[in-house]
């Protein structure tokens, strides 16, 4: 906690110094030592706004903005001599600075407080993490199109309630997480937008005397505008509350995602299969391959969503303005973000190199009575019935075919028009699961045409062409 001399950065209030236990639940600095370069970039525009408002020399300033020039190269080198009792990164990057430069530093702290100089940094990495995840998402979304553009006419069995429903096409299925993880990409540059107002120049909580300019420091950050009020600007978590949010939806679909990847790659399914470079094996059952990294997904998901419910906690009670309850709020944020990150590109891999096996795709598509509601439909189309009419007709062949062991198409005719006699030779033309995938032409729909018309589009929405 001490910068020299016995003093510490905060210390002129206080006669004796904190206790080990104190120091080490009040240091933050191995979670927030990754917005050092922020903490650099805000402090040069803080430094310039202050020289150009006559508040600062010209000459402290030049002072200044070499000497921090001198530590983002030791940042970056790895050199700098990071000191944990100095608490946090701030204080690092301070006390560094009066060690290369001198007096000059400690004019730097004017008109502004650690409260809006630690929400600055926090929201300028946080608006980089965000644009990062969104670009990984845009990743995912590119493979899973190309992989969907292979399998316009591949067919599988769609499932509700896990049972089979009706054939759909591979691409369909595909493109389904396509559309939404472009919802989870518009909520992740949404929060971007909505967190670019600049805390700086709110000092503690209730602004500063000094002549700043908020609108220069802003805008030299890359900010919109500056925050309107200063105890909104100091306490406000929403922007991290509303990343994790964003994180948690995106990271629920990557775990589904996950989720039909662990089933299609069971033997019981047998729809695809993961390449060795996403499977692990089993210690003691040589035969095993086991989808490791699609379950991991499924579980670190449960841990983004953790880690959102937890700052909401630390957040949902406190007054305004500033409370040291917040101090966890980047590492939540920090780690959150990496764990999507990491799922996401784990995810890319799987997906571009996954085997799929359209032959047995095929085959437990057609099992399990998939083209029922193409026979219901033809009732209406050709023959007029109602709807409801159509469906119990249907329904009473799926249990005669059920009862023989049989599929629809395996009845004959004879079978079919003893349950009603309007139906004829025509109707085993809309039994099969090609025929039925193929007629669902609705927009939207699964069939081939409309799959390759929304591949083309992706492509062309992803500048993939």
């Amino acid at each position: 906690m001490t910068t020299g001399k016995g003093q510490t950065m905060w210390g002129g209030r206080f006669a004796a110094t904190p206790s080990e236990i104190m120091e080490e639940i009040n240091a933050s600095l191995d979670i927030d030592r990754r917005m050092a370069e922020e903490d650099v970039a805000g402090s040069r525009a803080h430094a310039d706004m202050l020289a150009e408002m006559g508040i600062l020399s010209f000459e402290d300033n030049e002072a200044i903005q070499a000497g921090l020039d001198a530590v983002m190269t030791e940042l970056r080198e790895g050199s700098f001599p990071f000191r944990r009792e100095l608490e946090d990164i701030h204080m690092n990057v301070e006390a560094r600075l009066k060690e290369i430069i001198g007096e000059p530093a400690g004019r730097l702290h004017t008109a502004r407080s650690r409260n809006d100089q630690v929400v600055t940094d926090f929201r300028l990495w946080t608006r980089k993490a965000l644009d990062n995840s969104a670009r990984l998402v845009g990743g995912l979304q590119a493979e899973l199109v190309i992989r969907a553009g292979e399998h316009t006419g591949t067919i599988m069995p769609g499932f509700t309630h896990l049972q089979t429903a009706q054939p759909v096409t591979l691409g369909h299925h595909l493109l389904a997480y396509v559309e939404m993880l472009s919802r989870d990409r518009t909520r992740l540059t949404d929060c971007a937008l909505r967190l670019n107002e600049c805390p700086l120049g709110a000092a503690a909580l209730a602004g500063t005397g000094f002549p700043i300019d908020r609108d220069m420091t802003a805008e030299a950050l890359g900010f919109s505008r500056p925050m309107a009020n200063s105890l909104d600007a100091v306490s406000a978590r929403d922007f991290a509350l509303e990343a994790l949010s964003a994180l948690s939806i995106a990271a629920t679909h990557l775990s589904r995602l996950a989720e039909e990847i662990v089933l299609w790659t069971s033997p019981q399914f047998g729809f695809a299969k993961l390449t060795d470079q996403w499977s692990t094996g089993s210690s003691i059952m040589p035969q095993k391959r086991n989808p490791d990294a699609a379950e991991l997904i499924r579980a670190k998901a449960s841990l983004i969503t953790g880690h959102f419910l937890a700052l909401q906690g630390a957040v949902k009670a406190l007054p305004l303005a500033y409370a040291k309850d917040l101090q966890d709020d980047k590492r939540l944020t920090f780690e959150a973000f990496d764990t999507f990150d990491l799922c996401t590109r784990a995810m890319t891999g799987m997906i571009a190199t996954i085997e799929f096996r359209p032959d047995a795709m095929r085959a437990a598509a057609a099992r399990g009575f998939s083209t029922a509601t193409d026979l219901a439909d033809w009732l209406v189309r050709e023959l007029g019935l109602p709807f409801r009419e159509a469906h119990h007709v249907t329904g009473t062949l799926v249990a005669m075919a059920e009862k023989q062991g049989s599929d629809l198409s395996d009845l004959s005719l004879a079978d079919m028009q003893g349950v009603h006699k309007g139906i004829t030779q025509a109707v085993f033309d809309v039994l099969t699961v090609e025929a039925s995938a193929l007629s669902r032409t609705s927009y939207g729909g699964t069939s081939p045409v409309r799959v390759a018309e929304q591949v083309a589009q992706w492509k062309q929405r992803l500048g993939l062409e």
